[in-house]
């Protein structure tokens, strides 16, 4: 889940009825980079931008939120990111029935890790009230829509894959000790669960994890081998990607993983747990929260020239095979567009 942000409004202007985007308005701050702000901006690339204050996805003030919708006039399509409507169904669920409602759900609210039981219930039935109103559904990988279908009873959900840019091969540093992950500190990324494994492994081994630093940071086993950037950005990023000898990524849950075909699309040999369709045959996908399972992997690793070998030659073939976000924009706009009267 995102950090807790503002709200943003977009709205693309079509032939006959205007398209509007809901999103969080820290998209594009720098500070808190997601898969979900890239997503959003990618595919809203060019659009107006309204902020609205909120903490999402359980805001304290609601008034800016009620204002921006109410603002749409009536029969308009609305685009609204899960994030922010998702929790908000006495809110949102009275204007579906006026607007063409469509929610882009990067995370079902209720898989956040951590949660209490309650909270997590809460924000299930929530979410399930809106999608269930709502004109369309879209999910960013079809192993999400499918969860999604199930656990919240829905017809249809539509996938809407995110894209990849081209890169450059990554040339490594000694081809097996520097291990990259990116991924904001939390919980659900399981970074204590790497590094934990890590530490049972004798070799010279280093760990740059990229990402923001929650205060889940401060739980984290300590060890000199293992460094903490922040987030990086623009050339700072690339040159950790570039000096990656193997990506890893120890999540507990998520909808897709763009870390990961971002790491595919320069070759980058990839270890990870629950991003099978990010994924795909490009690597080795283990069973998500399973200390044992990383240890093991990475041993081999390590110690296994065949097996280092064989990932890389994976993650080649993945390569040449990751979509666009030129076909991702198109597909979001399909479906947009099938909402229209």
């Amino acid at each position: 889940m995102r950090s807790p942000s503002h709200s943003t409004s977009h709205t693309w202007r079509g032939p006959a009825t205007n398209v509007h985007f809901v999103l969080p308005a820290d998209v594009e701050n720098p500070a808190s980079p997601s898969g979900g702000n890239v997503f959003d901006l990618r595919v809203g690339a060019g659009l107006t931008r309204l902020t609205v204050a909120g903490d999402w996805p359980r805001p304290r003030d609601v008034t800016a939120l009620r204002q921006t919708l109410a603002g749409i006039p009536d029969g308009d399509v609305v685009l609204i990111d899960g994030l922010v409507g998702c929790g908000l169904p006495e809110v949102v669920v009275p204007h579906a029935r006026r607007l063409k409602l469509a929610v882009l759900v990067h995370l079902p609210l209720a898989d956040e890790t951590g949660l209490d039981p309650g909270t997590a219930a809460l924000l299930d039935d929530k979410e399930r009230q809106v999608l269930r109103a709502a004109s369309a559904v879209i999910a960013t990988s079809p192993t999400a829509a499918q969860n999604i279908r199930s656990r919240h009873g829905l017809a249809e959900v539509h996938v809407v894959l995110p894209g990849t840019d081209p890169a450059p091969l990554a040339t490594g540093t000694d081809g097996v000790s520097r291990l990259l992950c990116v991924a904001s500190i939390t919980p659900r990324k399981g970074h204590d669960l790497l590094v934990s494994a890590l530490r049972k492994i004798e070799f010279d081994w280093r760990l740059e994890c990229v990402g923001p630093q929650r205060p889940f940071l401060d739980t984290l086993p300590q060890d000199d081998r293992v460094s903490f950037p922040g987030p990086l950005s623009g050339e700072a990023l690339t040159s950790a990607y570039d000096r990656a000898d193997l990506f890893v990524l120890a999540s507990r849950a998520e909808t897709y993983g763009m870390v990961v075909t971002e790491a595919l699309a320069r070759g980058l040999p990839v270890i990870a747990s629950a991003v099978p369709d990010a994924l795909g045959d490009g690597g080795l996908l283990l069973p998500p929260g399973d200390a044992n399972a990383f240890e093991a992997a990475l041993t081999r690793w390590f110690h296994d020239p065949d097996f280092r070998a064989e990932l890389r030659a994976r993650a080649l073939t993945r390569r040449a095979n990751l979509s666009t976000w030129d076909e991702s924009t198109e597909d979001l706009r399909r479906v947009l567009a099938s909402l229209r009267p």
